[in-house]
């Protein structure tokens, strides 16, 4: 089994896409979370492509965000789509992803997305509220690489 099948339990996964469904309960934005095994590539460079491939740049307001992970790299990036950075300032990501990475070196990495996703949810929401005839654009399923 490789590292990415054994770096979430079951339970774990679901508590995650739950978290998911919470954070778009009050933003129109589309989160996604991707775990990879291993990539040559620098972590936010890998994200992009990922980004594009999981077809994260089709959303109607381009204001899809992935969370990445390299398991075995110990990588993880997140990014958003040109919707988000348009509005948001600089920093927008970086106290999400201080949530995370503080869970992350603690190996506890169920808590550090849960904990990070309803952020982005939170941060989203000031400048893509829920709107009543949104759709979920994008699955909400953990995707492996």
């Amino acid at each position: 089994m490789s590292a990415t099948e054994n770096f979430l339990t079951p339970e774990e996964e679901r508590a995650i896409v739950n978290a998911i469904q919470i954070a778009e309960q009050n933003t129109s934005g589309e989160i996604r979370v991707h775990l990879e095994d291993h990539s040559e590539k620098p972590p936010v460079e890998r994200a992009q492509e990922v980004f594009y491939s999981l077809g994260m740049d089709k959303t109607k307001a381009r204001n899809g965000v992935l969370f990445y992970i390299g398991v075995s790299d110990h990588t993880f990036a997140i990014i958003g789509d040109k919707g988000i950075h348009q509005v948001v300032e600089d920093d927008f990501w970086d106290c999400t992803k201080d949530i995370v990475i503080a869970h992350f070196k603690n190996r506890r990495y169920k808590d550090g997305l849960v904990d990070g996703i309803i952020k982005a949810g939170e941060r989203l929401k000031q400048y893509f509220p829920f709107e009543s005839d949104d759709t979920n654009e994008l699955s909400n399923e953990i995707s492996k690489g």
